[in-house]
């Protein structure tokens, strides 16, 4: 694998039941790239996520990381995250009723010398990751105010900000748009666009075609549990995007696996 690539997952299969989820799903992320996941709901980008980000694990198939082959077996998401990659959901990322601090170091907290939370570093590293990453730079910012006093851009600018703070090389965005304001949603994207900046990647799934056609650089278009084509976006408009994946959607026939 190229030192270039991050993640290569190649023929990934998974089934739940009779119902098979993945028949042989094989994508690749480069580094410095933004890739969006697209299709219709039941298509498959939740499990394809899942098993990438270490919650599920597949029938068969096989996953490199940094060039490096992932024991399957024993791949969970405390091993993701320590592989580099971090997975920011639409719910669930943050605890409402618990500091920003505590949110941003959960499962990894700083210790001091004696073995306890070094809770005023975590502070102040909180404070960075505000500063910089969302931009709160207001006098009555605080690292201990609640992640509910939040806005929902806010909360997801946090998460993106926590991924990019413990310098994942893969964020795994999964809708992170949905239900917020237009300046929000603003804010957001260009959260999504630093990240390759910094020489990191994204993975950004979304029902939101114009949303993910602002900051990915290619398309990975699922349907059925597989993938049915790919093309980089100087290869097509929003309007021919929008149009390719209703030709799936009609069309199973028009499939093309590249």
């Amino acid at each position: 694998m190229s030192i270039n690539t991050i993640i290569r997952a190649t023929s990934l299969n998974k089934s739940f039941g009779a119902v098979q989820a993945l028949y042989d799903v094989s994508l690749s992320i480069k580094k410095s790239e933004v890739v969006a996941l697209i299709g219709d709901n039941g298509a498959g980008k939740s499990t394809i996520i899942k098993i990438l980000s270490g919650v599920l694990r597949p029938d068969s198939g096989s996953l490199q990381i940094n060039g490096e082959d992932v024991n399957l077996k024993q791949y969970t998401v405390r091993k993701a995250r320590s592989l580099g990659i971090e997975t920011v959901y639409q719910d669930h990322s943050l605890g409402e009723k618990q500091p920003l601090w505590r949110n941003v170091f959960v499962g990894r907290h700083l210790q001091n010398a004696f073995g306890f939370i070094d809770v005023a570093k975590e502070k102040e590293l909180t404070l960075s990751v505000l500063q910089k990453s969302i931009g709160l730079n207001g006098v009555g910012v605080s690292a201990d105010a609640l992640v509910g006093t939040l806005s929902g851009g806010e909360r997801q600018g946090l998460a993106i900000g926590r991924a990019m703070h413990f310098n994942s090389t893969l964020t795994i965005l999964d809708e992170p748009t949905t239900a917020l304001a237009v300046k929000e949603v603003g804010r957001v994207l260009n959260f999504i666009r630093s990240i390759p900046e910094k020489g990191n990647s994204a993975l950004f799934i979304s029902h939101n075609l114009h949303h993910v056609y602002e900051v990915a650089d290619r398309f990975l278009f699922v349907d059925r549990g597989t993938i049915v084509h790919q093309c980089l976006r100087g290869e097509m408009s929003i309007a021919e995007l929008f149009e390719k994946l209703e030709g799936f959607s009609v069309n199973p026939a028009s499939r093309d696996r590249r």
